[in-house]
């Protein structure tokens, strides 16, 4: 029996010694030292021994199964060591290697523009009013001397979703909402930022959705020198403060008289130039004083208000400040003409 036990515990101690992970050693502690393991059948079969060899064999018996014990719980040490170091080299970070490159977003072009404009006018006393883009016939034409059948809304060719209701072609309905709701009191004065929409062949220098910001002034003694010094102020911000200004008469149905704003060319400083066309000016908007019938249709007295009012083409500031020779470029979503505006401070 003696033979048994130590011929059981070789094949044990080597098991556990050839034992490659912490299931197969668990195997082995199973297979020996287990209650149908055959230490515990030689256990079970020393009640055949006589009475001097009991203790003997008994005490044999405890010595092998705390050997094999201890030899179990060392190499269950080594391979849990063994797995955690395996682990936390699959785990392991390089920090030679090159990190994932964190992809920074910028302003878009057209909204630097009208945040630029915004904190102008706000810094003037300027409100910045919204309305909505699907307008009604009457805000968007007729509420701006432009009635059914007028000749002038062949120039805003429009997107019409029913017979009275349209994409608005301009901001300017903004405005009347803003001057009905003042109910004939001034003062009121507002910028319109927003979305319009025309239908126009998409071009280097058309599209059928462009930016606008309009501008609004009503109040008693509001005249004609008060939009030339706005527009000036502007005009500096907006392309650098050289730059001059220019009134040329023009004609628009919401407002009387009406003028074309040019600025002198940040190019050739007016000597004359392609860019220019060699006159030494670039129109940059239109503008005038509010028609009396639009101040009557929005509730103001026109023998006690007066108003000017100004339209900035969102695009177009942007084009001629940063040098863009095609307006689809906004819209294209090209990641790399993007890129180029996170330097463009103004």
């Amino acid at each position: 029996m003696q033979e048994t036990l130590k011929q059981l515990q070789a094949e044990a101690l080597q098991k556990i010694e050839a034992a490659t992970d912490l299931k197969e050693l668990n195997d082995v502690r199973v297979a020996y030292l287990g209650k149908k393991g055959p230490i515990t059948e030689v256990l079970r079969g020393m009640g055949k021994l006589s009475a001097e060899e009991r203790p003997k064999m008994g005490a044999l018996v405890n010595v092998i199964r705390e050997e094999i014990s201890a030899a179990i719980e060392s190499k269950q040490t080594v391979l849990e060591e063994a797995a955690i170091n395996a682990k936390l080299a699959e785990e392991t970070i390089d920090v030679t290697l090159p990190g994932y490159e964190v992809k920074v977003g910028n302003h878009h072009p057209l909204t630097k523009i009208v945040e630029e404009m915004e904190d102008l006018f706000m810094g003037m006393g300027y409100e910045v009013a919204e309305g909505p883009e699907v307008e009604q016939d009457y805000y968007n034409f007729e509420a701006l001397n432009l009635p059914q059948g007028h000749p002038a809304r062949d120039m805003q060719d429009s997107f019409y979703i029913t017979e009275d209701t349209l994409m608005r072609t301009h901001t300017s309905p903004v405005q009347v909402r803003t001057m009905l709701k003042h109910a004939g009191k001034g003062p009121v004065k507002i910028i319109c930022p927003g979305k319009v929409y025309r239908r126009d062949n998409d071009d280097a220098t058309h599209s059928h959705q462009f930016m606008q910001i309009e501008g609004l002034v009503v109040d008693k003694n509001i005249s004609m020198s008060d939009l030339a010094g706005t527009l000036e102020v502007f005009a500096k911000k907006a392309f650098g403060q050289e730059r001059e200004i220019r009134m040329r008469p023009s004609f628009f149905p919401f407002t009387e008289p009406s003028v074309e704003v040019d600025i002198s060319c940040k190019i050739c400083g007016g000597k004359g130039c392609s860019v220019c066309k060699g006159t030494g000016w670039i129109e940059v908007l239109g503008a005038g004083m509010v028609h009396p019938n639009v101040l009557r249709m929005s509730g103001f007295d026109p023998e006690v208000y007066s108003g000017f009012a100004f339209g900035i083409g969102v695009e177009r500031i942007a084009m001629l400040k940063y040098g863009i020779d095609d307006i689809r470029h906004f819209y294209s979503n090209d990641i790399r003409f993007l890129k180029q505006f996170h330097t463009h401070e103004g």
